[in-house]
Order: C-alpha cells, then sequence, then structure tokens
C-alpha cells in the first residue's frame, strides 16, 4: 500500500516510522524547503513515550531531554499547593521526558533517513490539493515561494499531518471559520539557569489573571558551570492577540509586568525571563472539534485533525498517538477506506474529549481553584483551602481522560 503523507513534522515523521516498522514505504511531503531544528520545549507523557519507545527512541530521546520526576504547583506567591511524582518515580513502566521540540524533530528526522530512506521526504512541496481517484488519491503540490507545479503524486491514501494552518483540512473543511480564542496569550522562551528545585521537576504556577507560569527543564549539564536549559511559558488574559504561528516573535514588555514580583526562594522567575535566549508569542486557540476527519482515502492528523489549547501538555503526544492508531488499522483492516474509518472511529471520540477538557479543566484546574478560593491571598496551610484528595482528584481525572493514566496504560 502507497501512503502519501504530508507534512513531516511529529505526526508525521512519527507515521512515517510507525508505518515502516509495520511494513510499510511511506513518502513524505514537506512544504518547508529544509527540516530545521526550531522551537522551544515539549513534554512526552508516559503514553506516547511508549509508542516512541516501541520505535527504538527512547534511549535517545532520554539522553536529549531530561526525565522528570515530579510536578509541582503553585501559586503566584511561591507556595507549594500540589506535589506529585511523574513517570517512573509514579509507577509507570516509561518516563516522562521534557525535551527540546527540536531534539525531538531530530531524533525522528535522523531515525526516518535511517530506516526509511532519505529520497522517501520531499521538502519544499506545498500541497495545493488533492483529489480522489478511482484508485485512491492524486495530490498536487507547489514550490512555495515560485509557485511552480511538480507533477502530480497518486497514492492509496493521503495522510494530512501539516499542523495548525493544514491545507488538507481547508479542503475537506472549506468553511470551517477562524479559531477559537480562549481569551489567553502566552509567550515561550528558553533560559540557561541553574538546576531548581533538584533539577526535574514540571512546575506550573499563578493564574492565568494576573498571570501563569509554566516552567520545565529539558536539556541537561549545558556549560561548564551545570546550568540547564529551562523552557518557561508565561499565560496572560487578554483580549489582544495575533494569528497563530508557532515561531511569531514576541516582546517581554507585554507581559512582564505580571511576573515582576514573582521572587521565590526557589528560583527568580522575572531575572530568569529576562535572560532568555528569544521569546515566541502564541495565542491559546483551538477549533470546534470537527464531525469527520476522513473522507474517502484522505484522512487527518495530529494537529491537522484537533488543534488544542495547549494546556494539558498533550497536543504532540496525541499526534503520536494517532500515528500509531493509523498504522495499526492499515495492517489490520482489509481495505484503506475501511482501516481510515477504524481509526477516525478510535481517535476522533478520544481527541475531542481532550479538546474540550482542555477548554475547561486541565491539570492547572488546581491553580484555578487554588486562586478562587483564596482570592488571590496567600494562604496559611494548603489544607485549609483545598484537601490533598481533591487536588489529586482533578490531576487523576484528566489523565484517564488523556489517557495516560497508569491503569490503562498498563493494560
Amino acid at each position: 500500500m502507497d501512503v502519501m503523507i504530508v507534512g513531516a513534522g511529529v505526526g508525521g515523521l512519527t507515521l512515517a516510522l510507525e508505518l515502516h516498522q509495520a511494513g510499510f514505504q511511506p513518502r513524505v511531503f514537506e512544504a518547508a524547503p529544509e527540516i530545521k531544528p526550531v522551537g522551544v520545549g515539549i513534554t512526552l507523557l508516559p503514553h506516547c513515550v511508549k509508542v516512541l519507545t516501541e520505535l527504538g527512541l527512547q534511549d535517545r530521546l532520554s539522553q536529549a531531554g531530561i526525565s522528570t520526576r515530579e510536578s509541582a504547583f503553585f501559586n503566584r506567591f511561591g507556595q507549594l499547593i500540589y506535589r506529585e511524582s511523574t513517570g517512573r518515580d509514579a509507577g509507570y513502566e516509561w518516563p516522562q521526558i521534557q525535551i527540546h521540540r527540536a531534539d525531538l524533530q531530530m531524533a525522528l528526522l535522523d531515525a526516518f533517513r535511517e530506516r526509511v530512506g532519505a529520497d522517501r521526504l520531499h521538502t519544499g512541496w506545498k500541497c495545493v490539493a488533492i483529489e480522489q481517484s478511482g484508485t485512491g488519491v492524486a495530490a498536487s503540490f507547489c514550490e512555495p515561494s515560485t509557485g511552480e507545479m511538480y507533477p502530480p503524486q497518486q497514492a492509496d491514501i493521503a495522510v494530512g499531518c501539516d499542523g495548525l494552518h493544514s491545507a488538507v483540512r481547508s479542503q475537506l473543511h472549506p468553511n470551517e471559520g477562524d479559531p477559537r480564542y480562549s481569551g489567553v496569550n502566552m509567550w515561550r522562551g528558553v533560559t540557561r539557569w541553574k538546576p531548581y528545585l533538584g533539577g526535574s521537576c514540571y512546575v506550573r504556577a499563578g493564574w492565568l489573571t494576573p498571570g501563569k507560569m509554566v516552567i520545565y527543564p529539558i536539556r541537561n549539564s549545558i556549560d561548564d558551570h551545570g546550568r540547564q536549559l529551562i523552557n518557561w511559558v508565561a499565560e496572560v488574559t487578554t483580549p489582544q492577540y495575533k494569528r497563530r504561528d508557532w515561531n511569531r516573535p514576541g516582546r517581554i514588555d507585554d507581559f512582564i509586568a505580571a511576573f515582576d514580583d514573582w521572587h521565590f526562594d526557589w528560583l527568580d522567575v522575572p531575572a530568569m525571563i529576562r535572560a532568555a535566549d528569544a521569546i515566541l508569542e502564541f495565542p491559546m486557540v483551538d477549533q470546534d472539534p470537527l464531525p469527520w476527519w476522513t473522507k474517502g482515502c484522505v484522512t487527518l492528523l495530529g494537529d491537522a485533525a484537533h488543534p488544542m489549547v495547549p494546556r494539558g501538555s498533550n497536543g504532540a503526544g496525541q499526534a503520536i498517538l494517532d500515528a500509531r492508531s493509523l498504522s495499526r488499522a492499515l495492517v489490520r483492516e482489509p481495505t484503506p477506506s475501511a482501516a481510515l474509518a477504524a481509526y477516525e472511529r478510535e481517535r476522533l471520540p478520544a481527541t475531542t474529549a481532550i479538546v474540550q477538557r482542555n477548554r475547561q479543566n486541565p491539570p492547572d484546574a488546581i491553580l484555578r481553584e487554588v486562586y478562587e478560593r483564596t482570592g488571590d491571598r496567600p494562604f496559611h496551610t494548603i489544607g485549609d483551602v483545598i484537601s490533598n484528595e481533591e487536588l489529586a482528584a482533578i490531576s487523576d481525572s484528566y489523565k484517564v481522560v488523556a489517557g495516560y493514566d497508569r491503569r490503562s496504560l498498563h493494560q
């Protein structure tokens, strides 16, 4: 079976590796003229690390990133609200890995070139249209800068893995409308900084008014001073935002005021922000879940299928789970169309639930509860505000929805 993958991001390359492992020889078409190591930090939760482990990538990813041992929640005064173990420290067979997106991308790309073959990756090919044919699909591509058309490409199926601005999704759903803005804008950066809280802690702090931070290390021992590369995300409620673009530069003066007094005994937050190598800006947007992804022998995967508000550390992970599901369906089902239908039946309801949960009650709902119950004031003891059992229930319920609770993952 000839599988055409549109997009060489995390989802597209993972799908290609899954298909190759299953005995297929997929082709990948990427609009960018060159795949460069860009971006900031990303979280690989145990459910997607399980998939990447089965692809033989865990050792490389663990060496490049950091296996997080715990997740901790603080208010904006630096007071600890809740702490829980993560990954293997929480009893999982697989770690939780915090890694630079570029390191993940390069690991997938190197594996693709070694296993599938560099000649199966076509860069500088922008998808223009995909049409159903009697024997599969026919795709049209052009050179992005000149618009020069390439020869049409035929395949048994085509998978749109082309991200937030998916041309394949737009063709399948031309009247979908604009993204839904959550009311929160975020700024992201990486900073060379000394380890905090033991060097393997994923931190969420504050709340969206006046501001919330997500902070975690993504590379170890980056210099002779033993510093780490720290990924941080600043989130602020604001009506102002710009069109979504993961690579849009941001300005520190647009958000630093919300964090200027965050001088904790374990981290000087404004100093860390000001020392960032670069800052990117991105609105927290998603799309309403689609009623369907598949038409004939064309389907969607990852952000092209289910863009979600990035509040559950789960976007790339769900793309990786999509890839495994689709690959298995293509092996199991008798025809390409039956396989795509089976894949959609499995993954569309699961990801729809996550999109909706990320809007209302992601793990950082813990911070919202404490913010509302204290009136954004320091507390004497957290037990006076909320019980540990209630905090654990908020966290654990999200794991069930997202598919990485220990019970279901180890079945």
